[in-house]
């Protein structure tokens, strides 16, 4: 029996002792009764513990040093001449067994010296109540000189069981000072040498590595962030002396053994701690604790998988959010090494679970303790990472001055019981707004987003139900989306199609409802009706007046006709529909837009004649797009979605809406000369209108009297910066910004997305892997993979040139973009249209259905289909 079952069997047992193997791990055998309620137990109940210790010690050296008596008798002692040794393990085990029947104990031989000596080494730290770095290395010396490394781990097994002694261990001697805080934002240089004095296990080796060496946290990337920034008092325990323990400890396998079982023992307490005696309000170094078990490099291994660290992220997931607050700021100064072994202990976790359980539609991983625990507790790691990098928590969009117009059938959706969820906005996560910082806040994190995602999650997720979770908000049921890190875009881009959809029966429902009550025959869906020549001036007014009147109206699901033709709506008619207003508005004639052809990207015309109005009907129509699942061959710079999540441009954002004026200013920030003699300006900077004439702009108060110099260049980039990207397109940007938030104000798309992923969801993926559309694509009408005219197709499609492949995908999906996860996310079908004929390839681009005739040669089949994609317009019934 190993000591990780041994302490499976222990806990199932009924007894209330503690068990000391002496190969020295702490193994617990208390009741579960006992567990939830230890603060209960009186001293009668400890003295019988501690009696019951003391025989099981006694059974245990008589079993593996005998009583020192060659004559001995007794057939539980290895100093009888029948004996057999035992291993330590089989020997605690054995020595439960002989507590339970009382079996004979032997008195020790007055000649077995050595047996008293180590006796006495044994007994020695029985006083330790807590560790320091220097007891440790004390313990240690001791232990290697006598070749006997049992009661180092006895006291591990001691102190790192209990709650109250490791609270109290590795404290630091006095507050850090401000030379000491510093060094937490540098990286360790003597990483390497701190290592090899680790692996010393001398005396002279203990003794050189003294508390007083160099103290840090592998600091973070970013000196300058003041966000969480770690106080003197924020904790109170010596995370390098930690650190240096572990490194010294964990060579070792019984001691490394030991660190196991006792975390086995102290999380179920700990749990019980924080569920029901509130134990951090009254004592917050309580969360040391945490702190000196996640040093622990081996966290992640396989020994640790299966209980220890299950039931010690369910207990790390009772922390109040205070804690949890504090946790993540402490956290946030790791070095990315660091963030990264913390980030990858959890994942494997989740991982290992997900793996090892068959999770569906009855047995669904949302009921999985571990998995929702370690995924809390990824949570505390992800805004860490994120306060950690870089982060600009100050230059934020205003919100719009006017509130969003409410639905004017509010008040039947109240009668109805029907009100309106979250219609103060978007929810937000609580441990975001005890941090005071948002996602959206990072510029740079310490390790990629990507980093959180786990992939084996995704793909057992069933996201109806965890959807359902997600909108109920109950505490019995956990939803995955409350942890939007850990989900890849396809599966949060599912979670966002369930509540647009919901959202539309809903409105559905209550237009049904609203017409019994008030006698009138409302229309359930947002229909325009729209004519070719005219698609701007019909859509756009009609959304207009949607707008004005009843808003709520853009959340129906959106119906398309146009005018003269037969096609129905059923998704395919809308896509066309947002790719032709789409191309009329992004129209460089029309003026709205200004198009650079260095980056092949839109930015708002600061000098545009149209209204505000007009950009408010495009913020419309990009936030029904999003709605109506609809992609749109739209190219704004990330700056843009960076806006429509609150956060302003600045300087480093003209990296990619403005390369040639970023690397110009750059070059002037790092201009080693004198740049009022050499460059000679000032902080009046000049534009163009759209007619070519220059327009000048002072970004200070008589600007061209002010030259620009070394000391105030910083100024008039961020300045320069400001203007171009936020004061310049004010008007324009709120406009729009207020229209795409008309469709999007209910929607958890703040909370799901982030601003690279929101450009995904809109505009789609670019790389067109068709090798991936193959292997998804099925077949209808007697075609099969196998058939000879679907061999040929391929063929032939792969053939194509790029923009013959968009071509293609335009008309079979209605759009040339992959959607969120590539082609291989596109479930098309190819059904057979009869045999050879003349006819062209037809398509359903509702359903992304090809219909193929069945083409006598590869050639015909080549030539029908490029004529086909070439000249595709308009819809038709067939």
């Amino acid at each position: 029996m190993t000591l990780s079952s041994l302490i499976i069997f222990f806990k199932c047992t009924t007894l209330d002792v503690d068990v000391t193997d002496f190969s020295g791990v702490l193994i617990e055998t208390r009741s579960h009764e006992f567990h939830m309620h230890t603060s209960n137990l009186n001293g009668l109940q400890f003295r019988k513990r501690a009696a019951a210790k003391h025989l099981i010690e006694r059974y245990y050296h008589q079993l593996t040093e005998g009583c020192g008596n060659d004559s001995c008798s007794n057939a539980w002692c290895s100093s009888s001449r029948g004996s057999h040794r035992l291993d330590n393990n089989a020997a605690a085990v054995k020595a439960l067994e002989l507590y339970k029947i009382n079996a004979k104990l032997c008195d020790p031989h007055p000649s077995k010296k050595g047996t008293t000596m180590n006796h006495c080494v044994r007994d020695d730290f029985k006083d330790v109540n807590y560790l320091t770095e220097e007891k440790v290395y004390e313990i240690l010396h001791i232990c290697g000189e006598k070749e006997d490394y049992s009661p180092l781990i006895r006291v591990i097994g001691r102190v790192f069981s209990s709650a109250e002694a490791l609270v109290q261990s590795f404290r630091r001697s006095k507050p850090p000072t401000k030379e000491e805080l510093k060094s937490l934002q540098s990286k360790d240089e003597d990483k390497d040498e701190d290592e090899e004095e680790a692996a010393a296990c001398s005396a002279a080796a203990m003794e050189e590595d003294s508390p007083g060496s160099s103290s840090r946290l592998d600091g973070a990337a970013s000196g300058d962030n003041d966000v969480g920034k770690l106080g003197p008092d924020e904790v109170s325990v010596d995370i390098d002396a930690v650190r240096r323990v572990y490194q010294r400890l964990l060579s070792n396998d019984k001691i490394e053994a030991a660190f196991l079982n006792a975390l086995v023992y102290l999380s179920p307490n700990v749990e019980c701690d924080l569920t029901y005696h509130n134990v951090y309000s009254r004592d917050p170094n309580y969360l040391n604790l945490f702190v000196v078990v996640m040093e622990n490099s081996n966290l992640h291994s396989p020994d640790y998988l299966e209980i220890a660290l299950p039931q010690f992220c369910r207990a790390m997931s009772k922390l109040p959010l205070p804690a949890l607050a504090k946790l993540a700021r402490l956290w946030s100064h790791y070095s990315a090494e660091q963030i990264h072994r913390i980030m990858e202990t959890f994942q494997q976790l989740i991982t290992y679970k997900v793996v090892s359980n068959e999770f569906n539609s009855r047995n669904l991983v949302n009921d999985d303790d571990a998995v929702v625990a370690a995924t809390k507790c990824l949570k505390i790691v992800y805004y860490a990472n994120v306060m950690g990098g870089e982060v600009d928590t100050e230059h934020n969009e205003e919100e719009d001055e006017e509130p969003i117009p409410e639905s004017s059938e509010l008040t039947l959706q109240e009668l109805l019981g029907e009100e309106r969820r979250n219609k103060k906005g978007p929810r937000v996560d609580p441990l975001e707004t005890e941090l005071t910082i948002r996602t959206s806040d990072s510029r740079r994190p310490l390790i990629p987003f990507e980093e959180f995602v786990n992939e084996p999650l995704n793909e057992v997720l069933e996201m109806d139900k965890d959807y359902t979770f997600f909108k109920v908000e109950t505490e019995n049921k956990f939803s995955f989306m409350t942890c939007p890190f850990i989900l890849n875009a396809v599966t949060k881009n599912l979670g966002l199609y369930y509540d647009n959809r919901i959202r539309m029966y809903s409105e559905r429902r209550i237009t049904v409802l609203y017409s019994l009550v008030q006698g009138q025959q409302l229309n359930p869906y947002l229909r325009l009706k729209v004519r070719r020549d005219h698609i701007i001036d019909d859509a756009l007014v009609r959304l207009e007046m949607i707008a004005m009147e009843n808003p709520a109206d853009l959340k129906k699901q959106l119906y398309v006709e146009f005018e003269g033709e037969q096609g129905v709506d059923e998704g395919g008619v809308s896509k066309e529909f947002f790719q032709l207003v789409v191309e009329e508005i992004f129209n460089p004639d029309i003026g709205m837009f200004a198009y650079d052809e260095r980056t092949k990207m839109f930015w708002f015309n600061p000098s545009s004649f149209e209204n505000e109005g007009q950009f408010t009907l495009i913020g419309i129509v990009l936030g029904l797009a999003i709605y109506n699942n609809c992609i749109l061959d739209v190219h704004f710079p990330m700056v843009v979605y960076r806006k429509l999540m609150g956060k302003k441009g600045t300087f480093r954002d003209l990296a990619d809406s403005n390369p040639v004026l970023f690397q110009s200013l750059k070059e002037l920030l790092e201009y080693e000369g004198s740049v009022e003699e050499d460059m000679m300006i000032t902080f009046q900077i000049s534009q163009t209108d759209l007619f070519g004439n220059p327009l000048m702009y002072d970004l200070r108060e008589n600007g061209d009297q002010i030259p620009v110099t070394n000391e105030n260049r910083k100024e008039f980039v961020a300045q320069y910066a400001e203007y171009m990207l936020n004061k310049s397109v004010e008007k324009q940007f709120k406009a729009f910004r207020r229209g795409f938030h008309m469709v999007t104000n209910e929607s958890p798309l703040k909370y799901l997305f982030r601003p690279e992923e929101i450009e995904l969801l809109i505009c789609g993926s670019r790389n067109l892997d068709f090798q991936a559309l193959e292997e998804t694509t099925e077949y209808d009408g007697g075609y099969s993979r196998d058939s000879r005219i679907i061999k040929e197709f391929w063929e032939t499609l792969h053939s194509f040139a790029e923009e013959q492949k968009r071509l293609f995908l335009q008309f079979t999906t209605g759009t040339d973009r992959a959607p969120v996860g590539g082609l291989g996310k596109l479930k098309m079908i190819i059904a057979k249209n009869g045999p050879d004929t003349d006819r062209l390839p037809t398509s359903h681009t509702c359903f992304n259905v090809l219909l193929l005739p069945e083409y006598d040669t590869k050639e015909k089949l080549r030539e029908r289909l490029l004529k086909a994609i070439l000249y595709a317009k308009g819809f038709g019934m067939l």
